[in-house]
Formats: structure tokens, sequence, C-alpha cells
């Protein structure tokens, strides 16, 4: 299983029509001087989906990477993400990442975090409804929405969120937000999708790794995968992103699925979306 196959991802259909690769790669984390070079390696393995935000300081680096692929801009699948401390200005920063990306429109622009405390996320999503209307955006989106944001926004809005990016792993599942997403025709995308390394010593994981000859961390993208979730696992080494890429060739069984979600412990990697207050600036 680790050799990968002849991969061919898996699409969602968002909301709006438009199809997102179910397994992207992220770049959050990836020094900007690293970027390229680690892109295009993705590239070359067959990703088609490329996660980076603003707030990393490598748009840069995956717009030379999409440049210098020689892949037609249509068949990559490009997400950034507003900064928290621009959310007041989300029209001047879309266009600021548009261009360090070197690209004429985005697939899915997102707002990276709620930032209850500033009360300014419907505002930037006012502003990217206009630049969706315009066709600027492919498909609008946030993250680190929990249950009030969402309500917030939806009390407020034209558009509904294609997406609701948030951290899920094995031992954090955040099962009800995902729900009321689906129930809504947001799609769930997970973020810190292997729980930044850790969920993949569970017993459980390593068992059902043995049974199928496969890596720990192509069984847990397999349990995301099996559940309909987006996921953007990011690797700088060239073997691992091969690696991760072949959990779409993974089939779980139901109940090896319910195996993997038995290990729900609550316990979350990131910051709480319910206070986070960081500019990111």
């Amino acid at each position: 299983m680790s050799q990968t196959q002849e991969t061919t991802v898996p699409t969602v259909t968002l909301n709006n029509g438009i199809q997102i690769p179910q397994l992207g790669f992220g770049v959050f984390q990836v020094p900007p001087e690293e970027t390229q070079r680690i892109v295009e390696d993705a590239l070359e393995a067959g990703y088609r989906h490329i996660d980076t935000a603003a707030a990393y300081r490598n748009e840069a680096g995956v717009g030379a990477a999409i440049a210098a692929s020689g892949i037609p801009r249509d068949e990559i699948f490009i997400t950034t993400k507003l900064r928290n401390g621009e959310q007041g200005n989300a029209n001047e920063a879309f266009h600021n990442s548009r261009k360090a990306l070197r690209v004429d429109y985005v697939d899915l622009y997102l707002i990276h975090w709620p930032v209850p405390s500033q009360g300014l996320f419907t505002k930037a999503w006012k502003d990217m409804e206009r630049l969706y209307a315009n066709s600027q955006i492919r498909a609008i989106g946030v993250s680190n929405f929990l249950t009030d944001h969402l309500d917030t926004l939806l009390a407020a809005s034209e558009v509904t969120p294609a997406v609701n990016q948030i951290e899920i792993h094995p031992t954090f599942q955040q099962q009800e937000l995902s729900a009321k997403g689906r129930s809504l025709g947001i799609a769930v995308e997970a973020y810190s999708p292997l729980g930044q390394g850790a969920d993949l010593s569970a017993a459980t994981v390593k068992s059902l790794a043995g049974r199928y000859g496969a890596s720990p961390a192509q069984i847990v993208l397999g349990w995301h995968l099996a559940q309909g979730t987006i996921v953007i696992p990011k690797s700088a080494d060239s073997t691992r992103m091969r690696e991760n890429l072949g959990a779409v060739n993974l089939t779980l069984t139901p109940d090896e699925v319910a195996e993997i979600t038995a290990l729900e412990s609550g316990a979350r990697a990131g910051a709480d979306p319910a206070v986070a207050a960081f500019s990111q600036l």
C-alpha cells in the first residue's frame, strides 16, 4: 500500500456545483523560501489542490510553483485565506493574495478565523460575496467557524459558505459542528488531519495499517475520505507526499471507520475559535 498505485483523487461537489479534489496539499508552516520546491514536488506527485493562506506568508512560493509546473491553471484548485487583521478590508486583502499567487482568480477563499471579539466577519463576508459575484472567486467559505459563528453569518448573508475548514482528526472530531455544516450544505474540510502526527501512534491505527500493509497516515486519511471530508495533509518529503496521496486507493469498512471514530478524546491541538483573536499580521 505504501507504493502508490495509479491514483485518481475523488472530488467533492460544493453547494454551488464547483468540484474540489477531496485530498489536497496544505502548506501551513512551510517556510517561504522552501515553498516553491515543496509545492512543485506535490504537483509532480499528483496533487491538484493546494491550500495556502496570507497568514502563512508563502502564497508567492505557491504561485511560483504553479507557474513553473506548466500545468494548466484550470487543472489546479487553489485555496487561500483572509488574515484576521484584514477582515475590515477583505477586498484589498484578496487582491494582494491573488497577485502573490499570480492568478486571475482563486478557487476558494476563506475567512481564516471568526475572531468574534472584532465583530467584523460579517462585513468581510459581504466583501467576499461581491468578489464571488464578480467571478474573481469560484467559491467562498470559512475556517474555524463554530456553530454560533455560522448562525450569525447565515443570518446576515446572501451566500451560504461552500466550506468550513476546521480542525478534525481521530482524537478531535467536532462531530456536531460537522453535522450542522453538512445539514446546511456546507462541506467539511479537515486541517491537522493527522492530529499533528500524534494520532498515528494509536494502537487501532497501527493495527489497521498492519492489516492493510499501509502507513498509519494512509489509514487516518482513509478514515477522513470515507466520511466525505475534504482533507489537506502536509509533508515536505516527496516520498511521504506520494504515500499520503495513495490513501485514495484505500477503502475502510464501516466497522473499521467506527474503530477509528472511537478514538475521540476531545483533545483540540490548535487554538479555540471561540476566543482566538490574533491578528496574523
